[in-house]
């Protein structure tokens, strides 16, 4: 796991996306079912602002701000109805919107209301973990360059992941047992990350959005597949 850790910030820093549901399909197969949300939330949030360290000042405040907002409310609301809702059917949801957005026009309220796009993914990861793809139709719609997409995409994920391990905290689960591997786990994906930025430097914006395109279209199928797997 913990070379998967650094494999998984390499792809994200790398191609934009993939890092985090690459890690929680690794961490399924070995992590008790209750703390696989909450441990993988909390080191996905490490991941995450190593990205931010690397590329601080790329970041698109405007759209991280009001995505802040709408993260704490869907955290929220998704606290409250955790345990009722289907992960296979969320997962299958979620994969059919990312195709979509993917092959045709992004819905209207995905580009212009940042808040509701940070609301939606941050009740959709109190679910399943993974919600990425999700969050970078959104980054993806603002058409910014490679290096302002990773780092927007980065701050707005460290923000979600964040508030959901404060909300699994508060309801209930215990951390201190998991803090030594979470810490390796972070470390480990810190290398990943500087050596991920190096490929994002080297790659042109057309070749990255390529990459980013057909990541999220195998990332998409997976969910579909998993979805249907659980039904």
């Amino acid at each position: 796991m913990l070379a998967a850790s650094a494999v998984a910030s390499f792809i994200t820093i790398a191609f934009g996306i993939g890092g985090g549901v690459l890690l929680i399909a690794v961490m399924a197969t070995l992590v008790p079912p209750a703390a696989l949300i909450p441990v993988h939330g909390i080191v996905q949030f490490g991941s995450n602002v190593g990205r931010i360290f690397l590329m601080f000042s790329f970041i698109s405040w405007r759209d991280t701000r009001t995505f802040m907002l709408g993260s704490l409310l869907g955290v929220m609301a998704g606290g409250s109805v955790a345990p009722n809702l289907s992960p296979a059917l969320v997962q299958m949801g979620v994969g059919l919107f990312v195709i979509w957005s993917v092959f045709l026009k992004p819905p209207l309220w995905l580009t212009r209301f940042p808040i509701g796009t940070g609301a939606v993914s941050s009740f959709l990861t109190m679910f399943f973990g993974a919600t990425g793809p999700f969050v970078a139709t959104f980054t993806k719609s603002l058409a910014l360059d490679r290096h302002r997409h990773v780092a927007t995409h980065g701050a707005m994920m460290s923000v979600q992941h964040l508030l959901k391990t404060l909300m699994l905290g508060f309801l209930g689960f215990n951390f201190a047992p998991w803090l030594g591997f979470t810490i390796a786990m972070i470390g480990c994906g810190a290398l990943g990350t500087f050596a991920g930025r190096l490929v994002l430097d080297r790659i042109t914006d057309k070749r990255f959005r390529l990459a980013l395109d057909i990541i999220l279209v195998v990332l998409a199928l997976r969910l579909i597949w998993a979805g249907l797997w659980l039904l």
